[in-house]
């Protein structure tokens, strides 16, 4: 047994092996040693043969699941070696295989995944400066391919992983090195290293053909497609040789071009907390949290990608703010809506689990019950006046030839595993019919049997049992043993009993027994029959998923309107920026004090570029991030917290917000920020919208002022992207001489010594920062805040520039005294020296002496 071990774990070297026996998983050796200590279980030891023990360690199969997810947790792929035949019937050691390697860019456990976010796996090939590139979230089926090209394809790259964020990445063997440093995927992703050739152009041709037909490459008409093929064919052939199963529900392969949406690096989702936070706030403190309302898992998955993929197409914003303005005026039909999502269950991941071969009975019940609710969904939906609605409605598809056949089929309290039978309902199967008749007159004569055997033999405690080693038998207790008939054999010594059966006992036991295993092989066949059936009809399946996915989405976004009362935004294609009384969408839930509004209003001419001034705290950021984020929401579909909005057609978003060393790259706070400068003077256009923080508080003020001052004049002058800027530097407030730079400030009331933060955005520029105040707020000892106002003001008049030289002059006076006597001194030793007395050698040596306390001094 070992050395079967050790031959299947050869082939799969790089995983830890779950290797089968009996009612167990093992592992060995070295995988034994690490499962012990990953998984905290205990290390113990068996005889391999040889002079010394075989570690290893393991745990029930039905407990597999637990433990698969911690390792993937810490990114360890596992094999999963099952027994492929019958124990009973095997000669020799039972045969065993893999049967699937669990990586953690292909989970399809539903228990193991995000309700509402896909687990993306994905594909990366290199060919000189250009990338191909696929990905799949293999629980759903989608699969989608891009091409990156150009100067700025690896930067193009690394943003759509930042949105992604994928469980795994594979790579080729050869590039894997290098494309993990190029798009920092270290320490952040699983990094699979795959075979070369499985990239290779005609390979991976052949692997799409056979997914997807011979005029798979003809069916897709875009620019750049045939550099697709090496990510797209190897990641086919991966998932072929990791799950070693059908992959019928990945059926459409899809090219996408991420031109189609508004480009966000990682720099902006990180700073605008679309889907995570910051801090380690919790996940409602995020754009998503606010506006998911979302029923089903489906919607929840694709109200994520809508706002990690605000659109730029005005027709399709259009389409859904129509839909979401018509839910949102229809209160009752949207309760409808609502109480009909409730029922329906995650399609696109019961597709999968049918592909697979993975679904069981109780799945099939939850596809039943979602199933029922279709027509209902189709009938509201199609009586809706918004396009987008009605399509949706069509787009669904009732599927009621495949529920009636659950409903026929399948028992609506079936057991969790497929093989114990009792799945199948009465009257749908004549033979499953029969065999459970004979199985209940098997069982009734076994009753019968034993009151029988009772009256004949005078035993009253004696019973008739059964347990899976035995079969079925007659139990008698010591006492009575004496009164045991001649044809009853002895089969089994307890302690307080003896165990017989009978030839009639064993006729019975046959009919019974016989029935329940034929009885339940034909449930299992029957219901793989029935799963085949749906195969089939994973396609159909699969858009009625995409369109209760739409419906929940649209009813998210209505829902949030209606309870932020949210108002419709204007879209301009290219004009004005107008927001009446905006207000930031995560903040006016979380906080306790009520949300101060404020508007906003930029133009291609007049107020471009805004400069915003003001104290520390009093909500410069917020009100930037503010603007940032009802852009994005308008352009998702959604409406937005304000009493009114116009807002123009954005094409990116770029923040430079906040601080922070890259210890793990060595580059400090000032280096960040001008690589993050530098991004957003190469990739903005004059749609774009620019969100700066404070540039340049990193380096001295002299610095600071000069390279703010030129990024301002630099994005005015030359690209003419509408921009916030916020600045400390009261200095800068003077460019509003140029035209299209105006100054806005953020209102405070001084109240003595103390201020009161108004957070109003007024028109005007404000010349004082308040940052002693902002100090004295955070609770910094009096002290030092008293200092602070003293230099301050010293400052302020000059005089503390007066202070500072006298403090330099007299620090100089202080060293040049010093100096000077030390000089004296070693004169005086010069002087007191009789050298005539002297040897040549001693005179050396006073040399010497005098040298070292020179240098020592000077």
């Amino acid at each position: 047994m070992i050395k079967q071990y050790l031959e299947i774990k050869q082939q799969y070297p790089d995983t830890i092996l779950f290797f089968r026996l009996g009612d167990f998983y093992e592992m060995f050796f070295d995988d034994a040693r690490l499962a012990s200590s990953e998984l905290e279980i205990a290390l113990t030891g068996r005889d391999g043969g040889g002079s010394e023990r075989v570690p290893m360690c393991g745990f029930p199969y039905h407990a597999a699941d637990g433990y698969i997810a911690r390792l993937l947790a810490k990114r360890y792929r596992v094999a999963i070696c099952e027994q492929v035949e019958d124990p009973a019937s095997a000669k020799g050691i039972v045969r065993r295989e893999v049967t699937r390697v669990i990586t953690p860019g292909t989970v399809m456990e539903g228990h193991l995944l995000e309700e509402k976010q896909n687990n993306y796996l994905v594909s990366i090939a290199m060919d000189g400066s250009n990338y191909s590139f696929a990905m799949t979230d293999i629980s759903t089926g989608v699969f989608m391919v891009s091409a990156f090209t150009g100067e700025k394809g690896r930067v193009r790259l690394t943003e759509e992983l930042a949105r992604l964020l994928p469980a795994e990445v594979l790579l080729p063997l050869s590039q894997a090195e290098r494309l993990s440093e190029d798009l920092a995927l270290a320490g952040s992703v699983t990094v699979s290293a795959y075979l070369d050739e499985a990239f290779d152009r005609l390979q991976a041709l052949r692997e799409l053909e056979n997914q997807f037909g011979r005029d798979c490459p003809g069916n897709i008409k875009a620019p750049g497609f045939e550099l697709i093929i090496p990510a797209a064919g190897a990641l086919l052939k991966y998932l072929r040789d990791t799950q070693k199963r059908d992959l019928s529900h990945i059926r459409q392969l899809n090219y996408y071009h991420p031109g189609r949406f508004m480009l966000l690096d990682a720099s902006t989702r990180r700073n605008l907390e679309l889907t995570r936070a910051l801090s380690d706030a919790p996940r409602r403190n995020t754009l998503l949290a606010v506006l998911d309302y979302t029923v089903t898992a489906m919607g929840g998955r694709l109200i994520r990608n809508w706002l990690e993929q605000p659109l730029l197409e005005k027709d399709e914003i259009m389409l859904r703010l129509d839909a979401v303005d018509e839910l949102l005026q229809q209160m009752l039909m949207r309760n409808d809506l609502k109480d009909l999502l409730k029922g329906i269950y995650d399609l696109e991941r019961l597709a999968g689990r049918i592909s697979f071969g993975t679904i069981n009975a109780r799945d099939m019940i939850a596809l039943k019950k979602s199933l029922g609710c279709l027509p209902d969904l189709q009938g509201l939906l199609e009586q809706c006046k918004a396009t987008l609605l009605q399509d949706t409605g069509r787009d669904i598809d009732p599927m009621e030839d495949l529920r009636e056949l659950l409903e026929r089929a399948i028992t609506d309290n079936p057991p969790l595993s497929l093989r114990d039978g009792g799945i199948i309902k009465t009257g749908f199967h004549t033979e499953v019919d029969r065999l459970r008749l004979v199985k209940q007159e098997g069982k009734t004569m076994l009753a019968g049997l034993e009151e029988q055997e009772r009256a004949r033999t005078g035993i009253k405690s004696l019973k008739v049992g059964f347990n899976k080693v035995f079969g079925y038998y007659i139990e008698v207790t010591r006492a009575n043993l004496e009164q045991v008939p001649q044809d009853y054999q002895r089969k089994q010594t307890l302690a307080n009993a003896e165990r017989f059966i009978t030839p009639e006992l064993k006729e019975y036991e046959d009919l019974v027994l016989g029935a329940e295993d034929r009885l339940m092989q034909l449930e299992y066949q029957i219901f793989c029959e029935i799963r085949d059936q749906f195969t089939g009809a994973i396609q159909r399946l699969q858009a009625t998923a995409a369109g209760v996915a739409r419906a929940d989405a649209l009813y998210s976004l209505a829902e949030a309107a209606a309870g932020g009362r949210y108002a419709r935004p204007g879209i301009d294609g290219d004009g004005e920026l107008i927001i009446k009384d905006g207000r930031h969408p995560v903040l006016e839930q979380v906080l306790r004090e009520k949300f101060v509004p404020n508007d906003t209003i930029m133009d291609n001419q007049k107020s471009r570029l805004v400069m915003i001034t003001g104290p520390n705290m009093a909500g410069k950021s917020t009100y930037m991030r503010q603007v940032a984020l009802l852009i994005m929401m308008a352009q998702s579909g959604s409406f937005v917290p304000a009493a009114s909005a116009q807002i123009p057609l954005v094409d990116r978003i770029f923040t430079r917000v906040g601080a922070a060393d890259d210890l793990a790259t060595g580059q400090s706070t000032f280096m960040m920020e001008m690589n993050e400068c530098r991004a957003i003077v190469q990739g903005a256009t004059k749609r774009s919208l620019i969100i700066m923080d404070e540039v340049g508080r990193g380096t001295s003020t002299y610095d600071g002022i000069s390279i703010a001052r030129a990024l301002v004049e630099y994005i005015h002058t030359r690209i003419g992207a509408k921009t916030l800027f916020s600045t400390h530097y009261h200095e800068l407030t003077d460019l509003d001489q140029i035209e299209g730079i105006i100054n806005y400030n953020v209102a405070v009331k001084e109240d003595g010594e103390n201020i009161v933060f108004l957070r109003k955005v007024v028109a005007g520029k404000s010349d004082r920062s308040y940052g002693i105040h902002v100090a004295r707020l955070a609770g910094l000892p009096d002290e030092i805040v008293k200092r602070a106002t003293a230099v301050l003001r010293g400052l302020e008049t000059g005089e503390g520039a007066v202070e500072a030289a006298a403090c330099r002059e007299s620090s100089h006076e202080k060293e040049a005294v010093a100096l000077h006597e030390r000089e004296q001194a070693l004169i005086q030793k010069l002087r007191r020296l009789n050298v005539l007395s002297m040897t040549p050698l001693e005179a050396l040596n006073q040399l010497y002496h005098l040298q070292q306390e020179l240098k020592t001094d000077f």
